[in-house]
C-alpha cells in the first residue's frame, strides 16, 4: 500500500486577543482537516501580534512553559478530535530562560516534545535576540502518525544546513512557520520572492516537500504613530522539484493543501544520489566559526 502524506499551511492575520487568535487558528485547522490534511502548519507565534518589532519588557509576561502554553492546551484536543498533526509555535519560558519554540502535537493530541529556534535574527523590526535565547535542542525530526516531519522556525528557513540536517535525520517533509514582511529600515526592500526561493531550494537539494506558513495583514506598532509591519503572506507548498504546488497571495487568509507519495519520494531521493555522493570529509569549513 502506497504511503501518502497530505500537508497544509494556514495563513491569517492576528491581533492582540489570545483567545480570538486561537479560535481563528482552530477554525482554519478544521477547514484544512476537512480537505484531507494530515499535518497542518499554523504560522509563527500566532498567539498574538509579532511583538519583536521593538524591545519592550512587557511581552515577557506572555511566555509560558511549553506544556502549559494556552495554544498547546487549546490545540491538543483539536488534534485528537480531528486526528491531525499540528506543529504549534509558541513563546516559551523555561525558568529564567525564554525561547521561540515549537511543540509538535501528534494526531492523538499528545505533545511529542519541543524544538527551540536555532537561528535568532536581530535587526530593524525583527529584534528577536532581546526576547529569545538561541535554541538548545538541536534540530528535531518527529515520527508522527503520518510521517517523519522536520520543522524549523522562520529565520531557520534561510539556512541550508538546517534543512540538510533534518533531511539527514530522515525527515520526509520540512515545515517552516514564519512571521515575515516589510523591512522598516528600507521600505523598498521586498523579500517575499527570495523567501520562497530559499525554501524551494531546500526542496530541490533534499528531494523533499517544503511548507512555509506566514502571517498576513498590517500590525500597527503601539506608541509609534503611523508605524507598523505589513506581513506579506505568500504561504506555499513546494514539491521535491521545488515547484509551487499550492500557494496563497499576500493578502489571502485561508488554507492550502497538497498530497505527496512518500514511497515515490524515498526512491526518487535515492536515485538522485545527493546523499550517496556527499563528502563530509571535505565539509570541515562548515563547522568552523572562521574558516581560513
Amino acid at each position: 500500500m502506497t504511503r501518502t502524506l497530505t500537508l497544509a499551511a494556514l495563513q491569517s492575520s492576528y491581533g492582540d486577543d489570545l483567545e480570538a487568535n486561537i479560535a481563528r487558528t482552530v477554525d482554519l485547522v478544521r477547514e484544512a482537516a476537512a480537505l484531507g490534511a494530515q499535518v497542518i502548519l499554523p504560522s509563527e507565534l500566532f498567539q498574538g501580534p509579532y511583538f519583536c518589532v521593538a524591545q519592550e519588557e512587557r511581552w515577557f509576561a506572555t511566555a509560558y512553559p511549553w506544556r502549559e502554553h494556552p495554544c498547546v492546551i487549546a490545540l491538543s484536543p483539536v488534534a485528537a478530535e480531528l486526528g491531525v498533526v499540528i506543529p504549534v509555535s509558541i513563546f516559551e519560558r523555561e525558568g529564567p530562560h525564554y525561547f521561540n519554540s515549537l511543540v509538535m502535537l501528534d494526531a492523538d493530541g499528545s505533545p511529542m516534545g519541543v524544538y527551540r529556534k536555532s537561528h535568532i535574527p536581530d535587526g530593524p523590526g525583527y529584534m528577536e535576540k532581546y526576547y529569545f535565547r538561541p535554541g538548545d535542542t538541536g534540530f528535531r525530526v518527529w515520527d508522527t502518525r503520518f510521517g517523519r516531519i522536520g520543522v524549523g522556525i522562520c529565520w531557520d528557513q534561510w539556512y541550508p544546513e538546517c534543512a540538510r540536517a533534518m533531511a539527514l535525520m530522515g525527515a520526509e517533509a520540512l515545515l517552516y512557520p514564519t512571521a515575515i514582511g516589510s523591512e522598516p529600515h528600507d521600505p523598498t526592500l521586498d523579500t517575499a520572492a527570495p523567501w520562497r526561493r530559499a525554501m524551494q531550494g531546500h526542496s530541490v537539494a533534499n528531494v523533499i516537500p517544503v511548507v512555509g506558513a506566514n502571517r498576513t495583514g498590517f500590525e500597527p506598532w503601539a506608541g509609534y504613530p503611523g508605524g507598523g509591519q505589513r506581513f506579506y503572506g505568500s504561504s506555499f507548498i513546494s514539491n521535491h522539484r521545488g515547484d509551487l504546488v499550492a500557494a496563497l497571495e499576500r493578502d489571502d487568509e485561508g488554507v492550502i493543501v497538497s498530497t505527496f507519495d512518500l514511497d515515490f519520494l524515498t526512491t526518487h531521493r535515492a536515485a538522485w544520489g545527493f546523499f550517496r555522493d556527499r563528502r563530509p570529509d571535505l565539509y570541515g569549513a562548515l563547522v568552523q566559526p572562521r574558516p581560513v
